[in-house]
């Protein structure tokens, strides 16, 4: 069975093994570096805890994907609590500007890109890594939704809006054409390690070196306009899961790749609105409706997939081996949501 549970520092290795198979723009978010990755662990168990203090970093939550019967870890996906964690978070936000001549008797609309930070603070969904094999798959369905399980549990610790950073396009070859066309003038280093800065260092080198004032966006190159507010190709799978919980693209754009920057109102998410709490019983048979199934508060927090049956008398029946995966028994509150 799949499980996703909280991070823990033994998932190292493993954690390092996926984020090495993804493509650079994961750099910012799940550290391709073992000091990085076990600082982000540590700071991940104390916010599962709730041990973080007002002068810490705001919290952020890392989560795997683990085969129960086998231990492998297959993805991650986490949670910032305050997008830019105690500093600006930058986008693009995409606006346009009339330019007109009435003596000329010309008016055009001309785009722009506004550099902003007005995300600053969203709670943000981040990290998805996933091996390729389970892209599109259950697990796949179950490790991105888990955490919105784990938001409709823990609310008080989110904001009213959530947002979503997906990648851009990427060439086969590694280039990035809103990169090469843009950030590479002011930055005078590649897409790759000025992604790792991003994730590694204080969001201040950003406001220090990009320029300040609006974008033309008829100024970049025609590979960098294509590729405004698209999707890489390998996030389709994603990007569509994320349209159908109620996320949409906004005017805000990846301040790195130009991909498209998504948001919705907590509150409204599919995930969290069909998804009920429910006494726990027994079941003889493994026989219902697949559904996820989330329990536990904290750093004891646990989501599988499962066979449930509901009773008249508003409880559910789930196979006992579902109960060990979870770490409940019978009578405890679950949290259940359909596939």
């Amino acid at each position: 069975m799949w499980l996703v549970r909280p991070a823990q520092p033994d998932d190292l290795d493993q954690i390092l093994a996926i984020a090495g198979t993804q493509g650079a723009r994961l750099s910012s978010t799940l550290p391709k570096q073992g000091d990085a990755l076990a600082y982000k662990i540590e700071h991940s168990l104390a916010s599962f805890a709730g041990k973080i203090g007002p002068d810490d970093d705001p919290p952020r939550f890392l989560f795997v994907l683990e085969n129960s019967e086998t231990g492998e870890i297959a993805g991650t996906a986490g949670i910032d609590a305050r997008a830019g964690n105690g500093q600006p978070f930058y986008n693009y936000r995409r606006d346009a500007l009339i330019h007109a001549s009435h003596e000329l008797g010309v008016s055009r609309r001309v785009e722009v890109l506004y550099p902003s930070h007005a995300l600053t603070d969203n709670t943000l969904l981040c990290s998805f890594s996933i091996r390729p094999e389970l892209r599109g798959s259950d697990a796949f369905e179950l490790l991105s939704r888990a955490r919105i399980l784990f938001i409709a549990d823990h609310r008080e610790w989110f904001t009213q809006r959530l947002t979503v950073e997906i990648q851009g396009v990427q060439l086969e070859d590694g280039s990035v054409p809103f990169w090469d066309s843009l950030g590479r003038h002011f930055f005078d280093m590649d897409f790759e390690t000025a992604d790792q800065y991003s994730g590694q260092l204080s969001k201040t080198f950003i406001a220090e070196l990009m320029p300040p004032n609006p974008i033309y966006v008829t100024l970049l190159s025609e590979a960098a306009q294509q590729a405004l507010g698209q999707p890489h190709p390998v996030t389709l799978a994603n990007y569509g899961l994320l349209q159908r919980e109620g996320f949409q693209s906004g005017s805000y754009l990846d301040i790195f790749d130009g991909g498209p920057v998504l948001e919705a109102r907590t509150d409204s998410l599919r995930t969290l609105v069909t998804s009920h709490p429910k006494p726990l019983h027994a079941a003889n048979h493994d026989v219902g409706e697949t559904c996820l199934i989330a329990a536990g508060e904290g750093d004891q927090f646990r989501c599988t997939l499962a066979p449930v049956a509901e009773t008249l008398e508003d409880t559910l029946k789930v196979p006992v081996s579902t109960w060990k995966i979870l770490n409940r028994t019978a009578g405890d509150r679950v949290r259940i949501a359909p596939l």
